[in-house]
């Protein structure tokens, strides 16, 4: 699915709940979140990407294959040296799905955008070092 701002006020619409060592942190995109500040200050963290292989396109998928899709998408991570960490995605509309997806420490835009495109996703959540998430949509990032 296309970039459309029906799309966009949906990811727009989301808590990601990132599960750090210590504890846990809602971000929402372009709000800046002074526990992941700090957590990624103290790990010397200077960018974080978060990922899903849930429901490509942004269409519904049965949930056995998100979850394999999601354990395939977390060792491709593992494989790339990367160390993820548990996170979901939590739309704001009571009907719409949870999505498990992977927070990742000093992964680059244009690593997550690739990764995301091979794992059918419109766009990720990325940041640097002030903890301010940021939506990134997979066809505007230089790859």
């Amino acid at each position: 699915m296309a970039k459309t701002s029906e799309l966009e006020a949906a990811y727009q619409a989301t808590t990601y709940r990132v599960f750090l060592p210590g504890g846990s942190c809602d971000l929402r995109v372009g709000q800046a979140c002074d526990v992941l500040a700090e957590w990624l200050a103290q790990e010397e963290v200077a960018c974080f990407a978060i990922v899903t292989a849930h429901n490509p396109g942004s269409q519904p998928t049965d949930a056995a294959r998100n979850a394999e899709r999601q354990s395939q998408l977390e060792c491709d991570l593992l494989e790339g040296n990367y160390e993820p960490y548990m996170a979901q995605n939590l739309p704001d509309v009571a009907d719409a799905p949870v999505e498990e997806s992977c927070f990742v420490p000093d992964l680059a835009p244009e690593d997550a955008c690739a990764l995301a495109e091979d794992y059918g996703q419109n766009a990720v959540i990325c940041g640097g070092a002030d903890g301010v998430p940021h939506l990134v949509w997979v066809e505007d990032c230089e790859q």
